[in-house]
């Protein structure tokens, strides 16, 4: 089953009250509480208050975006973010395969990715929970094929994937790396992008987003198609993005 929500961060300017409330509004079913504004690492009792009133709403929290970059230097304790994520309820961390593009990257660098994602997913499989990776441009994930590598390199039973559309990416080449992730996909960040970086309705991409949605809906289990971008940052935008949706989901 295929679940709605939206990713805090997409409005990192409001309160998690104000963010929980538009959830409400707009009637989607649950929230991916971001780690850089809403519910920093290390503030446990922030953290807890927001899932009491994220499950109070009749919400529940999809999973926590900790930004965490797997392999960085500076990425922080690992054991902060579980803790947090414990605090909040999320049953998946999303992070960032480090901090270099797959072109960019040679084998120690691989090799390193590789070891920390498999340090962290121990820790987060110890606490019951797991770790997903971003689909995302300038890390390990930033094409279909280096993707798949990793998490084939990586072959731990708490390492997933997100998904999202690659930017400028055709929708056939999209539907295929989506289709590659379906063994492992925990969730979806749901935008419009056309082109490049420039935000546009999600009803502009009616077609496309369609067939990912077949394709997500072909297996199994439970995950979240979160709204992640609304064109120009406006809450009536928002509640048109979250209906069409909730349309998609339905059909």
């Amino acid at each position: 089953m295929i679940k709605s929500g939206l990713v805090s961060i997409t409005f990192r300017k409001l309160t998690p009250a104000q963010i929980i409330q538009w959830v409400v509004d707009a009637g989607l079913e649950g929230v991916e509480w971001g780690g850089d504004v809403h519910a920093p690492p290390g503030d446990a009792r922030l953290a807890q208050e927001i899932a009491r009133m994220t499950v109070d709403a009749g919400l529940s929290v999809a999973a926590y975006g900790s930004y965490y970059r797997v392999g960085a230097p500076d990425a922080g304790d690992f054991q902060a973010i579980v803790d947090t994520a414990l605090a909040l309820g999320a049953p998946i961390i999303r992070v960032w395969a480090g901090n270099r593009g797959s072109a960019d990257a040679d084998d120690a660098y691989w090799a390193h990715v590789v070891s920390e994602s498999r340090r962290i997913a121990d820790i987060a499989a110890t606490a019951g929970l797991t770790v997903s990776y971003e689909y995302h441009g300038r890390t390990l994930t930033d094409t279909n094929a280096s993707a798949q590598l990793l998490l084939c390199r990586v072959d731990h039973p708490a390492i997933c994937a997100y998904w999202q559309p690659p930017v400028d990416g055709a929708p056939e080449y999209c539907a295929e790396g989506l289709a590659a992730l379906l063994p492992r996909l925990s969730n979806v960040h749901v935008f419009h992008w056309l082109p490049a970086t420039v935000r546009q309705p999600l009803s502009a991409g009616h077609e496309v987003w369609r067939t990912y949605i077949d394709i997500v809906k072909s297996i199994p289990g439970d995950r979240y198609a979160l709204i992640e971008f609304v064109k120009d940052d406006q809450p009536a935008q928002f509640m048109q993005d979250a209906a069409i949706l909730l349309s998609w989901l339905k059909e």
